[in-house]
């Protein structure tokens, strides 16, 4: 493979561009991202010498100051620390850059690491719900640190400034998203109570926000065009093959897009034709693998997934390859809406289609429940409502209108 030109120069990373050039190649980085990266490399290599800088100097501090030079002379690529990840990977393999020295941590560091020790041992709750309080809480406790002075921003709370908090964000949030917000603080205030850094439980003193249960209609698509959102996919593609069998995985049995990130090769037991579903809150299922969803993924698997040694079923499509994000689902239902002129719509309609599919076939709500693999019933009952065939001939005729 062709060398740039600079590797033929001088400076301090020349002799470790062969190494990075490897690295990239056994990652699976295609040519275009190669050259990127070379070519970044060779920039920082220039911009060193200007400085009279050696590789023993480069750490975060010399980076920052590497990309504010680029900032400043107007490129608009490659303006954060991400982008040097791989190269000080490289480096630190060959030992020329010491890694990183870990901050001190803070008093709300602490308190934070042992609310997410709570959240994964004692409550065994979803990465994704752990994420969600994890950066509620930091938020709100730095802020209030911020404000107050105190030191972890947990000192000093009282059940009036949390009703006035709760108040506050009923004014400037949705109701879901109200709702939200109050859940995670009430999950915070209550771990503040158990390890003793609150007098009181101030969760349980806090109002709930108003909303009233089942007050809206399950939103399912037309089954004619989910079957045009999957036929949007081009199979002759990497990309098509995965996001075919995502949406497979989806509107024919019903996954949750933290379910389909979740799920690994093993899962998929092709002799017994099952899957293994890891649900929510540690639930784990297996459901009938259909002929239809099992092509798909076979296919996926033979012609699109790359290589790589995580055991994760999906992967992303570019190198390094990784497990896909939840939010790389909502991505692909949203492309795939677009390549099949649809509104574009969340992952989740494609749930709620199944159900309500089901039942107009004559499915029943329990069969429905162990589908979707709901454990409330009073969560599938929902889907009744829009059944309107049915509850029509429970409608009594109103008083006085004409028959």
């Amino acid at each position: 493979m062709r060398k740039d030109s600079w590797q033929a120069g001088n400076g301090p990373l020349v002799r470790f561009a062969e190494g990075f050039r490897n690295d990239l190649l056994e990652a699976g980085h295609p040519p275009g991202s190669l050259k990127h990266y070379l070519m970044l490399m060779g920039q920082l290599n220039r911009w060193l010498v200007s400085e009279g800088l050696g590789v023993e100097d480069l750490c975060v501090a010399t980076a920052t100051r590497f990309l504010a030079s680029r900032r400043a002379s107007g490129y608009a690529r490659v303006l954060t620390m991400a982008s040097l990840e791989p190269l000080f990977e490289c480096l630190r393999a060959h030992g020329v850059v010491a890694p990183e020295q870990p901050v001190e941590p803070t008093a709300t560091d602490e308190l934070l690491g042992g609310y997410r020790h709570h959240l994964e041992r004692d409550r065994n709750l979803a990465p994704r719900t752990v994420r969600r309080y994890m950066d509620f809480a930091r938020r709100f406790l730095l802020a209030r640190a911020s404000r107050t002075g105190c030191r972890t921003g947990a000192e000093g709370l009282s059940s009036a400034e949390m009703n006035s908090y709760i108040l506050e964000a009923s004014t400037r949030l949705v109701v879901e998203s109200a709702k939200r917000e109050a859940a995670d603080l009430r999950a915070l205030l209550r771990y503040l109570f158990m390890s003793g850094l609150l007098e009181l439980d101030l969760g349980a003193a806090m109002p709930p926000v108003a909303v009233w249960r089942g007050r809206s209609l399950p939103r399912a698509m037309n089954p004619a065009d989910v079957d045009a959102l999957i036929a949007s996919c081009d199979p002759s593609t990497r990309s098509g093959l995965r996001d075919r069998a995502v949406l497979m995985l989806m509107a024919r049995l019903g996954l949750r897009a933290c379910e389909v990130v979740s799920m690994e090769l093993d899962d998929v037991d092709w002799r017994a034709g099952e899957i293994g579903v890891r649900g929510k809150g540690g639930r784990s299922d297996r459901l009938p693998l259909s002929s239809e969803v099992g092509e798909a993924l076979a296919e996926y698997l033979r012609d699109g997934r790359p290589t790589s040694p995580s055991r994760r079923l999906v992967l992303t499509l570019y190198a390094p390859f990784r497990p896909i994000a939840p939010s790389t689902i909502t991505s692909v239902v949203y492309k795939c809406c677009r390549q099949a002129g649809l509104p574009e719509v969340g992952g989740h309609r494609l749930r709620h289609t199944l159900a309500t599919e089901m039942l107009r076939q004559g499915s029943d709500l329990l069969e429905i429940a162990q589908v979707l693999r709901q454990s409330d019933l009073s969560t599938t009952a929902g889907y009744a409502k829009v059944d309107r065939i049915a509850l029509r001939e429970l409608a009594r005729p109103w008083p006085g209108a004409a028959a």
